[in-house]
């Protein structure tokens, strides 16, 4: 059976499914197609009118455990690319005219970012640096026009100019995340590694260096264009719960309806190889750990979303995909300690009291996809200052939220240990995500 099939058949079963606790809403994801747009994993993107910028990210699939494979420079994105996902149209351009230090940073993968405006802010990444001579996580924080830089691509002009750096190593990170929380800036979780990957660790081989930040580092951004600033506020360390990376770091509206952050899941917990379960709650007035909370289905970065009902004072976040310690089998959920990839999409929803619940969907991923993917909003809805869709104001029944895009797609859902680099890739695929209000 052809995977078109396969898609058509999830998607009926799904339409037509029910689930055992009430039901909000309900995900849809049709799968659309670009000619000769390539596979990406782990990058950054900014928007502006219906087209992406797409910046940094890996090329190849999930990072092989041998230090002279594993992160090599023939897998670094060393393009720009723009895509018209409604139009099915696509553009490139090569980084080779910018700077050397702005050109390196932007070819890396997992760095943090937020738009804000017109401006799209990088944060660190990881990969191989030329000028350095190794891999490194870079220092640098990177602001680049969006709008600009997409008219220039599509039209084949010169866009070095609306690219700007500074070196602070304070955003030295990779794998963490990059949000506000009002006019704050809030860069959570993450690391620094500095070297060639290694399984055996980092006294093996060529050797390495691996720093978690176990932070939560706050500063204000100020740009008027020309100038890039930076005022650091406090940082907030926690060698136990903050002890994260390559997690999911979401925008919420908190039970009391003001702005937040949910840090979900995540790795390595302290003094074992498995991911996080609990999570931990951030807003202005500092963070809190939830211990009644475990999140099962979706443990490592993955596409997600997050929706608001104020009515209800219910906050939801739906994740797609991607790797978990734990998955469904027939309706039982099974663990492994390998932490596989896997399919499940879940939903975890906040009451009004703040108590969380996770809740699998019937629907899946149509194969093993998901980590490193993103989730892109739709433009034209309505949202919170935060980003967080505002789910009561969705006027029609069946709304297009946005596109997943890329991802690891893998052939197994354990691969890590036998991995040549051909169990798995960097997907090109994007789905339509459509949110259908079920008024329940």
């Amino acid at each position: 059976m052809n995977k078109i099939k396969i898609l058509i058949i999830l998607f009926i079963a799904f339409t037509f499914s029910c689930t055992a606790q009430t039901t909000p809403f309900q995900v849809v994801i049709e799968p659309i197609s670009i000619s000769g747009l390539g596979g990406i994993q782990a990058f950054s993107w900014g928007q502006h009118d219906g087209k992406w910028l797409i910046i940094g990210g890996r090329l190849d699939g999930l990072h092989r455990r041998q230090p002279f494979a594993s992160f090599n420079d023939e897998g670094q994105n060393n393009q720009l690319i723009v895509v018209d996902p409604e139009a099915g149209q696509k553009w490139s351009a090569s980084l080779s005219s910018l700077p050397v230090d702005i050109r390196e940073q932007l070819s890396s993968t997992n760095m943090e970012f937020y738009q804000e405006g017109d401006y799209l802010y990088l944060a660190g990444g990881y990969g191989y640096s030329e000028s350095y001579g190794d891999h490194i996580t870079y220092p640098f924080l990177s602001a680049v026009n969006v709008p600009e830089v997409i008219n220039a691509i599509i039209n084949d002009i010169s866009f070095a100019a609306n690219f700007r750096q500074i070196s602070d190593t304070v955003f030295g990170v990779t794998g963490g995340y990059l949000n506000k929380i009002n006019n704050t800036f809030y860069l959570t979780g993450g690391q620094v590694f500095m070297g060639r990957y290694n399984p055996m660790g980092p006294n093996h081989g060529p050797g390495f260096l691996q720093e978690y930040t176990n932070a939560i580092r706050k500063f204000i951004i100020s740009d008027n264009g020309v100038t890039l600033t930076v005022t650091h506020l406090s940082e907030t360390i926690d060698t136990k719960h903050l002890h994260r990376r390559d997690l999911n770091v979401v925008p919420q509206i908190m039970p009391s309806g003001q702005e937040g952050l949910t840090a979900f899941s995540g790795v390595f917990q302290v003094g074992v190889d498995l991911p996080f379960l609990n999570c931990v709650n951030i807003d202005s007035a500092g963070y809190e750990v939830n211990n009644s909370f475990s999140q099962y289905y979706n443990n490592y970065h993955c596409a997600h979303i997050p929706l608001y009902s104020a009515e209800n004072n219910e906050m939801h976040t739906v994740f797609f995909g991607g790797i978990a310690q734990y998955y469904d089998s027939l309706g039982i959920m099974v663990r492994d300690k390998n932490v596989p990839f896997v399919k499940t999409i879940a939903r975890v929803t906040r009451d009004g009291s703040g108590t969380m619940t996770e809740y699998k969907l019937p629907v899946e991923m149509p194969s093993l996809l998901g980590a490193g993917s993103e989730f892109i909003p739709a433009e034209n809805l309505p949202r919170n200052n935060n980003g967080v869709f505002k789910l009561d104001d969705f006027s029609a029944e069946r709304t297009l939220a946005g596109y997943i895009y890329g991802g690891i797609s893998s052939s197994e859902a354990n691969i890590f240990f036998s991995n040549d680099g051909t169990q798995s890739s960097a997907s090109s695929q994007i789905f339509k995500v459509y949110i259908i209000k079920t008024g329940q």
